[in-house]
């Protein structure tokens, strides 16, 4: 009599579309900004590929900021879906950079030269190892769960670490080391094995929907 293994979880994680505070070039953090029309015809975009590829979800869970909300509300909406808000999957909280253009930053901020991922990013903001345990515990709860196939939204800052958990590469002094690219709308696809603690990733930065994505 053979065993009966945990079905896998197949989790797709998918930055909002493009934002006001994108175009703006701006450090968003967790100040609100909103899609602009692009970004919503990103998302639009997508549901009506994942509608005419047959992809299914069994769960939505997106962050609460509302260009992710508004994203997650396209895509619900096309596919017939609820969607549950959990503040696990906002950005980056940082600090008193959130709002500001890349100038405004540059001129009215001093920038150590070198940083550790211990330091607070805009002064009382979460640190890079801040981020990274945020995501770890993110994760830590979808896994928790159900297996099940869980459309996540989030923002790029947090799913970057979310990866880098998946992959066990911590934080790195000074911005070093390896970046996943997540461009707007922009998707992976993941499957966990919890009865091996195996990842899969199928998918990264998937943007065929809108190819000029960034």
């Amino acid at each position: 009599m053979t065993e009966n293994k945990p079905k896998p979880f197949f989790i797709t994680l998918l930055r909002h579309g493009e934002s006001v505070g994108n175009v703006e070039s701006r450090w968003q953090g967790q100040a609100e900004f909103p899609l602009t029309d692009r970004g919503r015809a990103q998302a639009l975009a997508l549901a009506e590929r994942w509608k005419n590829e047959n992809i299914k979800f069994d769960h939505v869970i997106s962050s609460p900021l509302v260009r992710a909300k508004e994203t997650a509300e396209i895509i619900a909406s096309a596919l017939d879906l609820q969607i549950e808000f959990e503040p696990l999957w906002l950005e980056r909280d940082n600090g008193e950079f959130a709002g500001l253009t890349a100038h405004e930053v540059r001129q009215n901020f001093t920038h150590p030269p070198f940083t550790t991922p211990y330091d607070p990013v805009g002064s009382d903001g979460e640190g890079d190892w801040e981020l990274f345990l945020r995501a770890g515990q993110a994760l830590h709860s979808l896994l928790k769960r159900e297996p099940a196939r869980y459309l996540i939204v989030s923002h790029g800052g947090l799913l970057n670490q979310i990866m880098h958990a998946v992959v066990g590469v911590a934080p790195q002094a000074n911005n070093a080391g390896t970046r996943f690219r997540f461009s707007n709308t922009a998707f992976a696809q993941l499957m966990y094995y919890p009865y091996q603690h195996r990842w899969a990733i199928d998918k990264l930065n998937d943007h065929a929907h809108w190819l000029d994505a960034e």
